[in-house]
């Protein structure tokens, strides 16, 4: 699912130049995709577009505490991840929980850091926003396998 979903960010510049949902998944097929594959990434793009959050959260300056669900399955390299995002100011609060969302809608527990940087690539992308250039880097690097970043 994840492979498709980079190759729909690279493919498409912006959410509103991807095809209908049918015939997307006749060029994912097209392209060599798995049917499962596409019908798991079309669901969970569904899951994107669909997820209203009400917009005085993105007000909000209050702290986000996650419920040991949350912290269970994002892990918490992720959930240190998502504030390092948060706090560089390249997710707000919606943005924030869309991302939990979805991230929680995967069956990996925990979520690893590569896929939850595509999922936060594509909830920018939804949204037709792109990080700047040192951002995108960050999170098209793959850090499952580096050293932790020292904060000093």
């Amino acid at each position: 699912m994840f492979d498709i979903l980079v190759y729909l960010y690279e493919t498409y510049y912006r959410p509103d130049a991807c095809p209908e949902p049918a015939a997307l998944a006749r060029k994912l097929s097209a392209v060599g995709f798995d049917d499962i594959e596409i019908s798991e990434a079309l669901d969970w793009l569904t899951g994107l577009t669909d997820a209203p959050l009400p917009d005085t959260i993105d007000a909000s300056t209050g702290m986000r505490y996650y419920v040991d669900e949350e912290y269970i399955e994002l892990g918490s390299a992720a959930i240190g991840f998502i504030a390092f995002l948060e706090s560089a100011k390249v997710l707000g609060p919606i943005q924030r929980e869309i991302v939990i969302e979805r991230a929680l809608a995967c069956d990996e527990s925990p979520i690893a850091l590569s896929k939850l940087k595509i999922i936060v690539l594509m909830v920018l992308w939804s949204q037709g926003k792109e990080p700047d250039a040192l951002m995108f880097d960050d999170l098209f690097s793959d850090d499952d396998e580096q050293e932790p970043r020292l904060l000093h």
